[in-house]
């Protein structure tokens, strides 16, 4: 193999010459951008999630493969245009998932275009950033100050760039997506109990069953951080250990002023046997959602030592039968 074909034997920015010859390798051209064509739809299937199936997947990949050789043509040229261009793509994505209706269409295609922009932005800026230059009214430099007559970009950078950029904005939209579906069933919360009020974030879990088995008062969950104030420090050692039943017979608890007010709630955790939790009754629990106000005085709030959120989105556990209250 020559040194001319090493040097051309890659896609993406070629250094020409007018002695050189060109050598395009169909190929490796084809291989190279049913992966990209696949990879792009298939980011497209995860962040919308549409269910398809692999092949179909990859007849798609194979269009838009088949759509850069047949640039190559002479004859075809004219197929560079918008039109073909928007044409293809929308082939692709009918071959990969169908038609579904015109909206579900449509928002597959500008899905489909937009992880290709951002996947495209990405990929040179990982080559710009590992690179020892810089554009500067479009002419390649060096950091020296001389002209780069050539970029080369290899055929493995590309491929690895797309893969780690896919990746990034694949995690990133389905944690977007998570957050927005966690913002839909939160809650603001408003405690009152004598002089103390407190407010924080509560998400409303259908899946919190836990009632107290002597009154069948729900029970709501928060952070003992939030009671810092008038919670005595001692506690937290032992509402974490899960002993509150200590609680009761410590000697500071006889100088709590809400003493009266203090319940152990049986429960059961994952994997663990009956184990108890401290609460304690409230004069009244406001929830609001929306347009939605429930206020409530039928609630005991239980004591959790750690943080209920990883990302501190919100601080206290709903019980459902307050909604519906």
């Amino acid at each position: 193999m020559t040194d001319i074909e090493n040097r051309n034997r890659y896609t993406g920015f070629i250094r020409l010459r007018e002695d050189e010859d060109v050598i395009v390798y169909v190929d490796l051209l084809f291989l190279v951008n049913v992966l990209i064509d696949g990879a792009l739809l298939y980011a497209t299937a995860r962040i919308r999630r549409i269910r398809f199936r692999l092949w179909r997947l990859c007849a798609a990949a194979a269009i838009g493969g088949a759509y850069v050789v047949m640039l190559l043509l002479p004859a075809l040229s004219g197929m560079q245009t918008f039109v073909f261009k928007f044409a293809f793509s929308a082939l692709m994505l009918l071959t990969a998932f169908g038609y579904g209706g015109r909206k579900t269409f449509w928002r597959n295609l500008g899905s489909f275009y937009l992880i290709g922009f951002v996947a495209a932005g990405g990929i040179y800026g990982l080559h710009a950033f590992f690179s020892s230059g810089g554009i500067m009214n479009g002419i390649w430099l060096t950091h020296s100050g001389g002209i780069a007559y050539s970029l080369p970009v290899g055929i493995v950078f590309v491929l690895a760039a797309m893969a780690a950029v896919l990746f990034a904005v694949v995690r990133s939209a389905r944690s977007v997506k998570e957050r927005e579906r966690l913002l839909r069933h939160t809650a603001q919360v408003s405690v009152t109990l004598g002089d103390c009020k407190l407010s924080c974030t509560g998400l409303v879990d259908t899946g919190n069953h836990l009632y107290d088995p002597l009154t069948k008062t729900p029970v709501m969950v928060m952070e003992t951080s939030l009671w810092k104030e008038w919670v005595p420090a001692s506690w937290l050692p032992l509402i974490r250990r899960a002993e509150p039943d200590l609680i009761l017979s410590a000697p500071e608890t006889e100088a709590f002023r809400w003493r009266d007010r203090l319940r152990l709630v049986p429960y059961r955790g994952v994997g663990r046997s009956m184990q108890f939790m401290l609460a304690i009754r409230p004069d009244e629990v406001i929830v609001t959602q929306a347009d939605r106000t429930i206020a409530s005085d039928r609630v005991l709030i239980g004591f959790d030592a750690g943080a209920l959120s990883s990302d501190g989105s919100y601080q206290a556990i709903i019980h459902p039968m307050l909604m519906e209250t």
